[in-house]
């Protein structure tokens, strides 16, 4: 990995993926993109990852775009716009599909795209004085590449506010809007916070939350009618009959735990 982009995956299994431009609060350029792109990629590949967390160094975890690459796409083409914005879109994705369970621990700003990869994680915890926004009309912009994943976290109503007034919020108001799910005192709360969660991701089997995962991304929004109905019987017949299944019944009744569990 390059140095503005850090990875460490430790014993058990948990991948730590630190964006490392700490002078630029963070900031996305084309080289940092691709970075995260590519990593969520690996990691999501990789059957010794169990769990990925993302964070930022120094005193944001991402500020949004960086000015350099916004005032480099300002000479861009139309068609090299799209091809641009296309990779964000790409990066985007590639975290809010990853298979493994992802966490966001958030400090300082978290605006523009910074918020969207808040909003692409499964679970996200910040630290109170956490600042959030999506800023792009204050810009002339709007967060399109974002809203597919913003939209779902905070609602329609929450973006008609914040996506059209631009507006700084703190991390008590992303809490009760549903993009973080829990706020902390201090970043020493948020090591710890983040770790306790950590625990609770590694007791589940990694098999079952993949699965999860893409149940959710394939079911959300589709009304329970009989095709919906027999797919979920069928993604659960599945799980019942998996190897992963067996051994999380097995344990349960011999009072001990799975094998995925790591003492």
């Amino acid at each position: 990995m390059t140095d503005i982009l850090l990875t460490e995956i430790d014993d058990r299994g948990v991948a730590r993926v630190t964006m490392n431009r700490p002078a630029q609060r963070n900031a996305f350029n084309d080289a940092l993109i691709a970075a995260l792109a590519a990593t969520f990629a690996s990691l999501g590949r990789d059957p010794a990852v169990r769990v990925v967390l993302l964070t930022g160094a120094g005193p944001a975890f991402s500020a949004g775009a960086d000015l350099d690459w916004m005032r480099a796409a300002a000479g861009y083409s139309a068609e090299q716009n799209h091809a641009d914005a296309l990779k964000l879109s790409e990066m985007l994705h590639s975290l809010d599909r990853c298979p493994k369970p992802t966490l966001a621990l958030v400090q300082g700003a978290a605006l523009g795209g910074g918020a969207g990869l808040v909003a692409c994680a499964d679970i996200a915890i910040a630290v109170r004085n956490a600042r959030f926004g999506f800023t792009e009309v204050r810009l002339g912009l709007i967060p399109a590449t974002i809203s597919p994943y913003v939209l779902p976290r905070i609602g329609v109503s929450a973006a008609r506010r914040y996506f059209l007034t631009g507006e700084r919020f703190d991390a008590e108001t992303a809490r009760a809007m549903g993009l973080v799910h829990q706020t902390v005192g201090s970043e020493e709360d948020l090591e710890s916070a983040g770790s306790q969660l950590v625990d609770a991701l590694l007791a589940g089997a990694p098999g079952a939350q993949a699965a999860a995962k893409e149940l959710i991304a394939e079911i959300a929004h589709r009304p329970p009618d009989a095709e919906l109905r027999d797919d979920t019987a069928a993604r659960i017949a599945a799980r019942r009959a998996s190897a992963e299944a067996r051994e999380g019944m097995a344990a349960f009744f011999a009072r001990r735990k799975p094998d995925w569990v790591i003492e």
